[in-house]
């Protein structure tokens, strides 16, 4: 088939082949393509039960909520009084710091999730290489999945021993009276070269361990995508005389392109769900300490709009860079 039918045949699959899909008989049922979009379904099945068994009826409560004023009658539950949009006039108008953590998380997540998703292909790539201990250097590397879990970001906030280094740490860094990182951004700023370059890569730099504790999932599936690749396009290419910097651009990043996608989705996703997320403790304090239901809820849903809303243009963005298999 040639690419402009391979292309027809991607863009006709609409509701109705979806539909067909389904129902055992029709000319569609049958087709590969029918095969793994079920198989795709049963994989995602517990989930999508999960979610309307236990997060489908708070999730529209939660949507009530924000368009309502709510009072808590103690042994009687909530009762909603409809306000329209007020609550979400006041989280962006009147709330003194939501906009502002808003503003300052979307910059820090695009600084830090161009960062992770860099750092996370570079080390897959070393880490596909053959050399002594490549199964001990892989499991460091996935040693901060582990470590930036829920159980010990807790460990880390409620221990004494922890807290104490922490301040030594920090006593230490004052005393020396040297901020290496500041003070070389300062003489790249006075000596006039891309001080708006500069202060990205810098935020990046200070953000390293944020960066590197994020990074444990995307190695892993950029690994698995380079471990796909066929060697024997590499010898190929080899044969034909073609450099490993070539080969790079031609064979191994046009074959995981893909997964690029998918480590960016995680990525965001993953930054707008941390537990040092300004916007995220701003939500907490007026849900737990102010007892405004109605603010926090309304808060949440413009937060997951502005998530959505990046996650969409990313998508878009990096679609047009994408190489699948079947082009």
């Amino acid at each position: 088939m040639s690419r402009k039918n391979k292309k027809y045949d991607r863009e006709r699959w609409g509701l109705k082949e979806s539909i067909c899909t389904f129902i055992p008989g029709t000319k569609d049922f049958g087709t590969m393509r029918s095969r793994q979009a079920r198989q795709g379904v049963a994989f995602i099945l517990p989930f999508i039960i999960g979610f309307i068994f236990f997060m489908l009826t708070p999730m529209l409560n939660s949507i009530r909520m924000s368009f309502s004023t709510v009072v808590q009658n103690p042994g009687q539950g909530y009762s909603y009084t409809f306000i329209a949009f007020r609550n979400y006039q006041n989280a962006l108008g009147v709330d003194p710091g939501f906009n502002k953590y808003l503003v300052e998380e979307i910059s820090r997540m695009g600084v830090n999730a161009i960062a992770t998703i860099v750092m996370s292909f570079v080390v897959a790539v070393i880490l596909n290489q053959n050399f002594k201990g490549r199964t001990l250097a892989r499991a460091i590397f996935f040693l901060p999945v582990i470590l930036s879990s829920g159980v010990l970001a807790g460990i880390e906030s409620q221990n004494e021993f922890y807290d104490m280094m922490a301040g030594m740490a920090e006593a230490v860094g004052k005393s020396s009276g040297v901020n290496i990182s500041a003070a070389l951004q300062d003489l790249l700023s006075v000596s006039g070269i891309g001080s708006g370059v500069f202060t990205v890569l810098f935020d990046m730099i200070d953000a390293i361990y944020d960066i590197v504790m994020a990074s444990g999932i995307q190695i892993i599936v950029f690994l698995s995508g380079l471990q796909a690749i066929s060697p024997s396009l590499y010898e190929a290419a080899d044969v034909e005389g073609c450099t490993a910097w070539e080969a790079f651009w031609k064979i191994t990043f046009p074959m995981v392109s893909p997964l690029l996608l998918v480590n960016t989705i995680y990525t965001i996703i993953d930054f707008f769900m941390k537990n040092d997320n300004r916007v995220m403790e701003r939500i907490n304090t007026v849900m737990y300490s102010q007892f405004d239901f109605g603010m926090a809820s309304a808060m949440s849903w413009i937060y997951f709009g502005v998530a959505i809303l990046f996650i969409g243009i990313s998508a878009i963005i990096i679609n047009r860079g994408v190489h699948y298999y079947e082009d």
